[in-house]
């Protein structure tokens, strides 16, 4: 089958996943570029379709062909490659017991590409999955899963009300660590259970948050007063993990 109209019902309904209300209608999102659909593919995402130019078909042989007129209406990126693919959202319900690991938090994080770089850097830390509040970017939007480079699919992300997880973690012998310009430039002892909230960009972790966790103020040299989300976060699993 090769699709030549971007007027295509198929292409019609995939472009609408570029908006959070259709991908939470469907429970579909959208990637693009030939390392992120291959990646899904490897991490065991559920592929609903995939939608190749004619050089790129025998990376993926049961894939809809598409002409590149085509392919860059499905496409954000100025410059499209061989491989576009709609995707089943993995499932995000908290679980009712956390196995033992390392855990990011993230406390209305808004930008998806911090967000992305995070899920990307906590799974090259060996996280053992990521808790989002529900006031956060959306982990499954184009810009996130671009950042992430594929560790979206190798890891669990979870979504829910951090009053609520946070507690249930600490009850399980969990350490909560956040990141705080009111907070202490001394870390608690190292434990193989360890959760590393990190808040808005803006006003960092909420009050309710924080005064569930170690408050813990990064020594700055300089005249900065605080550092972009995800190179915090990577500092900071540096220095948890290393």
């Amino acid at each position: 089958m090769t699709i030549t109209s971007r007027t295509n019902e198929i292409i019609k309904s995939t472009k609408k996943l570029h908006r959070s209300a259709a991908r939470r209608e469907t429970g579909l999102h959208f990637i693009e570029g030939d390392k992120l659909v291959l990646d899904a593919i490897a991490g065991g995402a559920e592929i609903e379709t995939v939608f190749a130019l004619p050089e790129a078909k025998h990376l993926v042989p049961d894939c809809i062909e598409v002409t590149l007129p085509v392919m860059e209406a499905l496409c954000a990126a100025q410059s499209v490659q061989g491989l576009c693919a709609t995707v089943k959202t993995p499932e995000t319900t908290c679980p009712a017991h956390y196995p033992n690991g390392f855990y990011v938090a993230l406390d209305d994080l808004q930008d998806p590409g911090n967000l992305g770089t995070i899920i990307r850097t906590a799974d090259a830390y060996g996280a053992a999955g990521l808790l989002l509040s529900r006031g956060c970017a959306d982990p499954h939007s184009p810009k996130a899963l671009r950042a992430a480079m594929g560790a979206t699919y190798h890891l669990p992300v979870y979504i829910g009300d951090l009053e609520t997880e946070l507690p249930k973690l600490i009850n399980q012998g969990f350490i909560c660590i956040c990141g705080h310009l009111a907070g202490r430039e001394a870390l608690p002892p190292r434990s193989d259970k360890l959760v590393l909230v990190i808040g808005n960009e803006g006003h960092g972790a909420s009050e309710p948050v924080a005064n569930l966790c170690h408050r813990y103020r990064l020594p700055m040299r300089g005249r900065a007063e605080s550092l972009n989300a995800a190179i915090f976060a990577a500092i900071m699993m540096e220095k948890l993990l290393s």
